[in-house]
């Protein structure tokens, strides 16, 4: 016969982990949309910054899924050279975010 293992053990790294549901990690898109909400808006390098992304997939993002599918109003002013980026209200379902454009 065999004897009953004297310790359980748990899944690796299930003891080092904190609490999921007191601190969720701050996802990529949620650091986006902190930025896009600050008054004084953000930068394309910023962005960049706090995701790790190429510029393209930072600006694809801004019209993917900021845009199209969450349906915020992006706003975007050019300041000093440098383009800056907020979120404005968002946009009414239903609405054609394009009117120049029929589909």
């Amino acid at each position: 016969m065999h004897s009953p293992p004297a310790k359980r053990h748990l899944a690796k790294g299930a003891a080092a982990k904190p609490d999921l549901q007191s601190k969720k990690p701050v996802s990529k898109k949620d650091s986006v949309i902190a930025l896009l909400r600050q008054p004084e808006g953000t930068t394309i390098k910023a962005m960049m910054k706090a995701t790790g992304w190429q510029s393209h997939s930072v600006r694809g993002f801004l019209a993917g899924t900021i845009s199209r599918k969450m349906k915020l109003k992006l706003q975007s002013e050019k300041l000093g050279g440098e383009r800056v980026y907020r979120l404005g209200r968002p946009v009414k379902a239903g609405a054609n975010i394009r009117p120049d454009r029929q589909d």
